[in-house]
């Protein structure tokens, strides 16, 4: 029981409490459930890909993602995301219909990550190939994600392709007394004519 509790604990985002109570359930609940859980588990890593043009998540034998071959998709804009997950929350949007390159991180020198472990040679290359257009650059608003997205801006070079990148600014709802001061200047850098 020590050791399941240990195990969910160590998952991202969950706590002891939480922990204790995925063990419990399991525990109390029929075995078919944990049954399933140890299968899955067990099969994850050989049930995944990654594509080789994207490095988007793909199921394990599939060289291409969905989200790159479909037809409907348009090819001559690429969103840069640093993970796989990053490409479910642009895909809930239902607003993008281009495709994706996952970066596979973000530059980061206090973690001993440089641009040399990243995709960012195979996103390079696929801008030429693919006779790119626009990249959209969709990193975090953090240090690591604006750095990632200056170094990317300096190895295009001459190419004429625009750059853009995600809006920054106020979330809906917010009041701007509560706003930090990073994100009220990028919601004035930002702002738009009405």
């Amino acid at each position: 029981m020590t050791n399941l509790i240990e195990a969910f604990g160590a998952l991202p985002g969950v706590g002891p409490r939480t922990a204790e109570r995925y063990a419990y359930y399991l525990v109390k609940h029929d075995s078919g459930q944990a049954d399933r859980l140890a299968d899955t588990l067990r099969n994850l890593r050989n049930g995944i890909g990654y594509c080789k043009k994207t490095f988007a998540l793909v199921p394990a034998g599939q060289e291409l993602s969905d989200l790159y071959t479909d037809p409907s998709r348009d090819q001559k804009t690429i969103a840069v995301v640093a993970e796989p997950f990053d490409i479910v929350a642009i895909e809930a949007t239902g607003q993008y219909h281009g495709t994706y390159h996952v970066l596979g991180g973000l530059i980061s020198p206090i973690d001993n990550i440089n641009p040399e472990q990243l995709h960012i040679r195979e996103l390079i290359k696929r801008i030429d190939e693919d006779k790119v257009e626009e990249v959209i650059l969709a990193t975090n608003a953090s240090v690591e994600g604006e750095s990632t997205a200056l170094y990317i801006q300096q190895q295009l070079g001459g190419r004429k392709v625009k750059l853009t990148r995600l809006a920054r600014g106020l979330p809906i709802g917010v009041d701007l007394e509560y706003a930090d001061q990073i994100t009220l200047s990028r919601a004035l850098e930002g702002r738009q004519a009405l």
